[in-house]
């Protein structure tokens, strides 16, 4: 097919952003605005022929994703900009002065989309709603998918379209669903108008998509080799789109005439009204692409690009199963081996080289570039040794191909174990590891070397027909610190300090003639000091009781002393409940009375908070997972309790963010137990924002990971936390120095890659 095409080139690179840049609106002034997970949108306007950032957007607090240009109107008479982030919240701009105009509160989940509708904003989530917003206030919700909602856009003629991750589109007139378009075969991502045409869609499963309104494929294109996250289309009818795979992508007539690579992820791509493209890319660089030679970038600009580019992609480059950029330089050679035929491998430009040292000549010979093998060589070569095979191992999604030599006469078993310990990886992925191994090798017969000892057990590697106590071993992989089992409870306690601060609040009671008739009388204190008493003897916990005035005292004094006052008393009700008879006797008052608990939780959650107040009564909370009498209560309260701690994730306070990220994690394994579904996805979300938080603990971020983790490998919510783009987060995680949150990270890391 004769396309006539101009490739575009770069124009300029716009930097200021400090994490990945997630989402591009281009503004009717013919500004920019972009988003990021650095929890900020910069508004970026044209200066010559270069943009600078003129406006730092800052109010969200996790990272922003969907952006949408609101025209000029009264209100905001230079236009406005609307943004939705992983936080829940959808933030109306004012790009006259920089400031928030509207915080429109109300979706349970990260927010994904937003489309401007007639002067009203629809924005679309996680939590499988749509809601239209007027004048700041949500007008309509309506459930307009089973699955995460992933876009939203609208049509010329009026029509809102959805994009969803149960893999369909659908067109909407108001609340009604017009059509369901069905074809792609994973979550459909990213949304555009095709002018005078219909709808294109980009997907996870690496295709885009131009449907017509009627609901036919007009049009597949196929090039990206992994998940497709943003198609935009501009007059001239070229498409644009952005992957995983690093390249935007250039379509004409469903060809693809250019393929533009970034550093990193492609996030977004837009089209600007004279043709540019602008992308958004996870090294936190935006970029603007031209095929005007005016506005190109000059040469020194392009080479420090292509430099960029190499830098990035030797970071990657692995030779001979060793990452290129660790290898060491030439330098290395100066100094002498230790054996004869000793190797080692060096970095020579973009290549490892291996050489082998020669003893009688005091030298290192060169003996080839370390790849599959050198040109004529009938063997792979891997460390300067040659194999009969040196196999290629994709271990997981956006991780490096892991190299794994091996010769027919070596054991299968012996190499496995080896290469598994080598690289790092569950040792229960012996058995896939080998029949990888005879499948390629083309072997069938293989025989036992009893010789090896894994080095932490001590036993030799099991083979398929042998009689084993081991004989059940799973294929699956295994984890350090996933699934959680049990619940966590914060069962320390300082009691006389309680007691005292007790007695300290009721003598004031008792000076203060309005508040005389809450205090307590002297019987109600010797009850206090029986219950306090009771609960320091733990080891009498299986045979001591409590008297029902003694709960009932606890109670009254929940429900009737000054907000000021109470945290002491929650602080008893949350030891109370661990143990066994007071546990029940509490319920049983809950049971035939009005729900106090309940009450006391929205009392001391509603602005202004008691820091005290909230740290007692978030561990008391937290400490009713350890009897399963309160499991119902726990599962019916479970959207109110969660929305009225949610303020705890953003505290100062390391106590407080502990607790929360203790009652997060002890909800996951319950509704993980109970299989709702509905119940895990608000867990994961509150999970993944505590995570997502820079100034949260160590210990915290560690528990929030670890439901993350649980929900994903036995719960319900997998493919949600994918959508979350939790492999980032995991990868994240990785790199820390703490060692548990960075086996934890490699735990969400490995289920997120099992099929």
């Amino acid at each position: 097919m004769d396309i006539d095409f101009k490739e575009y080139q770069l124009r300029c690179e716009l930097h200021g952003h400090e994490d990945d840049v997630r989402g591009i609106t281009i503004c009717g002034n013919g500004d920019i605005a972009t988003s990021s997970r650095d929890k900020t949108v910069r508004l970026w306007s044209q200066e010559n022929r270069k943009f600078v950032s003129s406006k730092l957007l800052v109010g969200h607090t996790s990272f922003v994703g969907p952006l949408t240009w609101i025209p000029p109107n009264s209100d905001l008479p230079q236009g406005g900009v609307a943004s939705g982030g992983m936080d829940t919240l959808v933030l109306v701009w004012d790009l006259n002065t920089g400031g928030k105009f509207h915080t429109l509160k109300g979706h349970q989940y990260q927010v994904t989309g937003i489309a401007f509708d007639d002067g009203d904003l629809v924005s679309s989530s996680i939590d499988c709603t749509l809601k239209r917003w007027r004048n700041g206030q949500c007008v309509e919700t309506w459930e307009a998918h089973k699955s995460a909602i992933q876009a939203v856009i609208k049509l010329p003629t009026g029509e809102l379209v959805t994009g969803s991750s149960d893999t369909t589109l659908k067109t909407w007139k108001g609340k009604t669903c017009l059509h369901t378009f069905e074809g792609h075969s994973d979550t459909v991502r990213g949304l555009a108008v095709m002018s005078d045409l219909g709808i294109l869609s980009a997907s996870h499963d690496g295709s885009l998509r131009l449907w017509a309104v009627s609901g036919e494929v007009l049009m597949e294109m196929v090039g990206h080799t992994a998940i497709v996250y943003s198609v935009d289309s501009h007059a001239s009818g070229l498409i644009v789109s952005g992957s995983e795979d690093r390249f935007a992508k250039v379509w004409k007539d469903g060809v693809c005439v250019q393929s533009i690579e970034h550093p990193g992820c492609v996030w977004d791509t837009k089209f600007m009204e004279n043709g540019d493209i602008v992308t958004a890319c996870s090294d936190g660089v935006v970029r603007i692409w031209t095929i005007n030679q005016d506005y190109f970038a000059d040469q020194l600009e392009l080479d420090l690009y292509t430099s960029q580019l190499s830098q990035y992609k030797s970071s990657r480059k692995r030779v001979g199963g060793l990452k290129l950029e660790e290898l060491p330089g030439l330098d290395a050679l100066k100094i002498p081996g230790t054996s004869d035929g000793q190797t080692k491998v060096v970095r020579e430009g973009d290549n490892g080289v291996a050489y082998a040292w020669n003893m009688a000549e005091q030298k290192w010979d060169k003996i080839g570039e370390v790849v599959d093998g050198p040109e004529g060589s009938s063997r792979p070569l891997f460390d300067g040794a040659q194999y009969d095979y040196v196999f290629d191992v994709d271990i997981g999604d956006g991780m490096p191909i892991r190299k794994l030599p091996y010769n027919r006469s070596d054991n299968a078993y012996d190499v496995a174990d080896k290469w598994l310990l080598k690289e790092g990886l569950p040792l229960s992925f012996r058995e896939q590891v080998v029949q990888f191994i005879l499948q390629n090798s083309g072997q069938k017969d293989v025989t036992f070397d009893a010789s090896f000892r894994d080095p932490y057990t001590g036993s030799n590697a099991y083979v398929p027909g042998q009689h084993s106590r081991t004989s059940d071993i799973s294929a699956k992989p295994t984890f350090k610190h996933i699934p959680k089992k049990g619940m966590l409870v914060f069962d320390t306690a300082q009691f006389d300090g309680i007691l005292k601060k007790v007695v300290e609040f009721n003598n004031a009671l008792l000076s203060d003639q309005e508040k005389q008739k809450l205090s307590l009388a002297e019987l109600d204190v010797s009850r206090l000091d029986a219950i306090v008493k009771t609960l320091k003897d733990t080891s009498h916990y299986h045979s001591s009781k409590f008297a029902d005035s003694e709960i009932a005292l606890l109670m009254k004094m929940l429900s009737s002393w000054p907000i000021t006052m109470i945290f002491p008393v929650i602080d008893i009700v949350r030891m109370l409940v661990l143990h066994p008879e007071g546990a029940v006797a509490l319920h049983k008052h809950l049971e035939s009375e009005k729900d106090i608990l309940m009450e006391v939780v929205k009392k001391v959650t509603i602005n202004p908070t008691i820091p005290a107040n909230l740290l007692t009564s978030v561990r008391a909370v937290t400490n009713l997972f350890k009897n399963s009498c309160y499991y119902n209560w726990l599962q019916k309260h479970r959207s109110e309790i969660l929305d009225a701690f949610s303020s705890c994730s953003a505290s100062t306070n390391k106590n407080l963010q502990l607790s929360y990220s203790t009652l997060i994690l002890n909800y996951a394994v319950l509704l993980i137990e109970s299989k709702d579904q509905e119940g895990q996805s608000q867990v994961l979300s509150a999970a993944l924002e505590i995570v997502e938080d820079e100034n949260v603990g160590p210990d915290s971020k560690f528990r929030a990971l670890v439901a993350v983790g649980s929900l994903m490998l036995e719960g319900l919510v997998k493919k949600i936390a994918l959508d979350f783009d939790v492999l980032s987060i995991a990868k994240a995680a990785k790199g820390s120095k703490d060692s548990k949150i960075a086996e934890v990270g490699s735990d969400i890391e490995l289920v997120s890659n099992q099929s």
